[in-house]
């Protein structure tokens, strides 16, 4: 059976089915946030009201420099995440609206 908040927020569950089709992936919770790992290294984050921000998240790493790029060309639903930002990662609004199928969910 599902964790509570995942039964309630279908966003981390359709990310969690992209997620864990990688080989080897895996997923760790904390509290309403979840990291995505491939051998213990995080690929993505889920996060929900990150430090207060009101935002639910899917948050990924770019190459160095990309990710101010990617912000420019889609500010509405692209920006710069608090404190992983400055490290090269992206943020994308989830409560836009995602076209799932896009993703191959």
């Amino acid at each position: 059976m599902l964790p509570k908040r995942e039964r309630q927020d279908h966003r981390l569950a359709r990310l969690t089915k992209l997620c864990l089709r990688l080989p080897q992936s895996t997923r760790r919770m904390s509290g309403r946030h979840a990291a995505f790992l491939v051998r213990g290294k995080t690929f993505a984050y889920y996060l929900d009201d990150h430090h207060g921000d009101g935002i639910v998240a899917l948050v990924c790493k770019m190459a160095a420099g990309e990710n101010g790029v990617l912000i420019a060309a889609d500010p509405c639903t692209l920006y710069l995440p608090s404190y992983l930002g400055p490290k090269g990662w992206v943020a994308m609004r989830l409560a836009k609206g995602v076209n799932w199928d896009l993703a191959g969910s």
